[in-house]
């Protein structure tokens, strides 16, 4: 039913509790004195605790471990108990966080109905996390091309370890859905997930936002290494951290300590790291902006986050998802898409990635009118080729090349686009494109299209990448 910590320096007290507990078919343990107490919570923490305010011949009395307590481990309830109570101390203890106070002498039935009452709110506050953290987990790693596989393979070999994890890829890939799915699945779900964004923070202020600080005016503001105690710390764009801040951060590693700015104590924390780049590092440390050793320390285990438009097969479910969420949380028009909407999707160039295809959805959903589907024309034209009452405006680069040259530019970047569109599957891209298999083959190989499933989604290049508008081999 649940691990139950009593503290209380009178031997008598703590053993009757426990006897009142164990019959009630509670696992108990006792401690004597503030020591013994930080000694059994650092072992395993309790499901609740049951704290005496006056402890004789210890450092620490009630409400000092019950700040410490609330401070490392928030999620513990702690009922207190005091021979000496009065409303001073009882507010004092509420205003620290404690779940309860109870006075000695106190009622058997009146302890175990406040113990019954603290362990079911715990019970209900690490449920509704688990719904919360399945429910980000569900809604936000979405896809089903071999890309998306391939990176939730690497994600899951990681989640069950407290290893650092390095994710690259482009702005908008989703760098930081992939760490939050990390955290989801972690062991730290119950933990909090906080994020550093290294590039928003002014760097003055970057080490007190991360250490916090003690000052007598304003007593002790914790930084987000101590908010991210027992969790998961993400560092968002790594690469913009100042060089200073990267030292103090790599020793924080090393030792797992730190103290805040104004302070000496030194305070430890628990934590993973998970750190994202859309930046080459090696190019940074090669330019003395970021240092090695820290690259090493937060390298560990690299992993890639595909562009969308290596994972274009996803796009469709990706923006049913959009138009799921904007219609729950915004209440905007539950629409579906055409299947033209569809196949323009998956052709347009996205370099925002995924954050760019959400904007996109959103911005549709808000200007468009009524349910009815969503059709190609309520989506942004690429500015190459703008449809206009049914011509086609030319790019520059198409207009000026003779004819033959611009078809077969046409046809190459055409084919180039659907094969990827259809992740690589030649079946579907002949059925689309209206040509049989074999006729589409002939076609890919006179135009220099070399196909390979290899690379996954991004399973086409041109034999000659360096002739853009070659002419294609006989």
């Amino acid at each position: 039913m649940g691990d139950i910590l009593i503290v209380d320096d009178e031997r008598d007290i703590r053993e009757l509790i426990a006897d009142i507990l164990q019959d009630e078919g509670y696992t108990t343990r006792l401690a004597a004195n503030s020591d013994q107490c930080m000694a059994e919570i650092n072992a395993e923490p309790p499901a609740l605790m049951i704290l005496d305010i006056w402890l004789k011949d210890s450092n620490m009395d009630g409400i000092d471990i019950l700040s410490r307590v609330k401070r490392d481990n928030p999620d513990i309830p702690v009922v207190i108990i005091s021979g000496h109570g009065n409303i001073e101390i009882a507010v004092a203890a509420i205003k620290q966080g404690a779940y309860d106070f109870i006075e000695k002498p106190f009622n058997i039935d009146q302890l175990l109905v406040v113990i019954r009452r603290a362990m079911e709110a715990s019970r209900l506050r690490r449920e509704n996390q688990e719904l919360r953290r399945k429910d980000v987990t569900q809604a936000d790693m979405i896809g089903s091309s071999p890309a998306f596989k391939a990176l939730k393979s690497q994600l899951d070999k990681v989640t069950k370890s407290n290893g650092r994890v390095m994710l690259t890829g482009a702005p908008g890939a989703g760098k930081e859905v992939a760490a939050r799915y990390i955290h989801a699945q972690s062991t730290r779900a119950n933990g909090p997930f906080v994020v550093v964004s290294s590039a928003s923070i002014e760097p003055e202020r970057m080490e007190e936002v991360l250490f916090g600080r003690e000052s007598a005016a304003r007593g002790v503001e914790p930084g987000l290494l101590e908010q991210a105690h027992g969790g998961i710390l993400y560092f968002d764009e790594v690469a913009d951290m100042p060089l200073g801040t990267q030292s103090k951060i790599l020793r924080v590693l090393v030792d797992q300590q730190f103290q805040r700015a104004g302070g000496t104590d030194k305070v430890r924390v628990d934590i993973r790291v998970i750190s994202s780049t859309t930046r080459n590092l090696h190019a940074a440390i090669a330019a003395g902006t970021f240092r090695e050793e820290l690259y090493h320390r937060l390298n560990v285990v690299p992993i890639g986050v595909p562009a969308l438009d290596e994972r274009r097969e996803d796009i469709p479910e990706l923006a049913r998802h959009f138009i799921q969420g904007f219609n729950r949380v915004q209440g905007l028009p539950l629409r579906a898409l055409s299947d033209e909407a569809e196949a323009l999707l998956q052709t347009m160039s996205w370099p925002g990635n995924v954050r760019q295809l959400r904007n996109v959805i959103e911005r549709v959903l808000i200007l468009g009118e009524g349910t009815d589907q969503i059709t190609a024309a309520e989506l942004p034209v690429p500015s190459e080729s703008v449809a206009d009452e049914g011509r086609m405006v030319l790019s520059a680069g198409l207009a000026t090349l003779p004819l033959r040259e611009a078809r077969e530019l046409f046809e190459r970047e055409y084919l180039l686009t659907q094969i990827n569109r259809f992740g690589g599957n030649i079946s579907r891209t002949a059925n689309f494109v209206g040509m049989e298999r074999s006729a589409l083959h002939r076609k890919l190989k006179s135009l220099g299209v070399v196909t390979s499933a290899k690379t996954g989604a991004r399973i086409a290049h041109f034999e000659d990448e360096e002739e853009e508008f070659g002419t294609a081999a006989d």
